[in-house]
């Protein structure tokens, strides 16, 4: 009996002490994916478990490696050398390979000097425990300096201007002055009518009568903020069609239209918060829109239900209390949830001021929102159901810039079989994106664009 027992508690000491050599090998790789964009370029590790890495950056040349401790090598890893575009503006190559018994060691390679910011995220939605890598250049892209660079970038070169006698009302102006070209105006629409404004405006109010109709002489900037994007593929259809493709595709439509049309013989230029498969923080995007100085801020989504029968477009103004609707609430906190999906790093300077910063709404902006979202919604209902026939009120915090009017259109549910269709459909996007140019025609007819102020 005695010599059993010896035998069993000999057997229990060898399993745990195998168990314990497991757990020292750690977490196993599941999924590795990399999101190449100029602004940065994330690249993204998901495993069972948490990871615990040391990483070193090299400064000279530029090349940022990795340590994994607790990990072996395997193919989920090794497939990360060949996800590396030739068109990665950031990294030129990714080697692996087990640096010792228990360590993993990444090397990335880059194209240029790199502010990178190493953190982990917990499983949400989807995903398991994720290690980001945000490659971030240290020449950061700068929003003013890209729009400015799209639209010179056809412009014939000129004389330098000269320096005007009166200060300038047009900060943007000015800067494209300063880099000596003459800035051409975009060829009006052949299809001016489409973008007349209604006989009559059933959201306009007596407390929001029109403004004087003289002409600016300056840019139109109108931020197109298309939702999710990267790590947040937000809803996605039936058909496996993904919300963040859809807006992203639409986004560019309008951005062509915008750039080839003018108001009152003022140009109007497009800015994209992002342009390519990227995830872009919600603070990020209302930063980006304010930095350009936009007129306007449009976030263009597609909406998903728990059932399929949902359908409709809607639009969404800022709310500074309680939301409009059960409804609207609820789809604000989903919408507010992209930046745990996509991946935050909560460790990054000043987010709290930044957020601060963002809670100073202010009653004439969403006043402003709701009157552009009236027009929008007005003309969407020309091309498709509506959800709700009125402009609904919640705490999006993608629309919390305190100086620009910002809306955000849920296109469709993608949810709904048809509507995917529909989503997917180049015609049907060409509608929309007719209907929303429309509807911004229309709000600048009545609410031509004031003097830009010299902040930046």
């Amino acid at each position: 009996m005695r010599a059993d027992r010896r035998r069993l508690i000999k057997a229990g000491f060898l399993a745990l002490s195998l168990g314990a050599s497991h757990m020292v090998r750690g977490a196993t790789m599941m999924a590795v994916r990399i999101w190449p964009a100029a602004d940065y370029t994330r690249v993204t590790l998901e495993s069972d478990k948490p990871l615990q890495t040391r990483q070193t950056f090299i400064a000279s040349p530029p090349r940022l490696a990795v340590d994994i401790e607790g990990m072996e090598l395997n193919p989920a890893l090794r497939e990360l050398v060949g996800k590396v575009q030739a068109s990665d503006p950031n990294i030129a190559g990714i080697r692996v390979g087990q640096f010792s018994p228990n360590v993993v060691r990444l090397v990335i390679d880059l194209k240029r000097p790199i502010a990178p910011q190493v953190f982990t995220l917990p499983p949400v939605a989807s995903y398991a425990n994720r290690l980001v890598l945000d490659l971030y250049p240290t020449q950061a892209v700068d929003p003013l300096e890209q729009l400015i660079q799209e639209r010179t970038a056809t412009a014939p070169t000129t004389a330098p201007l000269p320096t005007p006698a009166m200060p300038s009302t047009d900060p943007l102006g000015e800067l494209i002055a300063k880099q000596g070209q003459k800035p051409a105006l975009p060829t009006p629409s052949t299809r001016r009518q489409d973008f007349e404004p209604a006989p009559t405006a059933s959201m306009d109010r007596p407390d929001h009568p029109p403004r004087p109709t003289a002409p600016t002489d300056r840019l139109i900037v109108i931020a197109i903020d298309p939702g999710h994007g990267g790590e947040d593929p937000g809803a996605i259809g039936p058909g496996g069609t993904q919300e963040k493709d859809v807006v992203l595709k639409i986004a560019k439509m309008l951005r062509d239209r915008i750039n080839a049309a003018s108001v009152a013989g003022s140009p109007m230029r497009a800015y994209l918060t992002r342009d390519a498969d990227f995830f872009v923080p919600l603070q990020v995007r209302v930063q980006k829109a304010r930095r350009v100085q936009a007129d306007l801020f449009l976030s263009i989504h597609a909406d998903a239900f728990f059932t399929p029968q949902a359908s409709g477009a809607s639009v969404f103004a800022l709310s500074q209390g309680a939301a409009s609707s059960s409804a609207a609430r609820w789809m604000a906190q989903k919408e507010n949830k992209a930046d745990l999906i996509g991946g935050l790093n909560l460790g990054a300077q000043d987010a709290q001021v930044q957020h601060a910063l963002l809670d100073m709404s202010t009653t004439a902006q969403i006043k402003d929102s709701l009157q552009l979202g009236g027009h929008l919604l007005r003309h969407i209902g020309g091309v498709g159901r509506l959800h709700k026939p009125r402009v609904e009120q919640a705490g999006f915090a993608v629309l919390k810039a305190p100086d620009i009017p910002s809306v955000l259109v849920e296109t469709a549910f993608i949810s709904n079989p048809e509507e995917e269709e529909k989503l997917r459909s180049e015609s049907y996007q060409q509608k929309l994106t007719d209907a929303l140019m429309r509807g911004i025609f229309q709000y600048f007819s009545r609410n031509p664009p004031l003097a830009r102020n010299r902040s930046t």
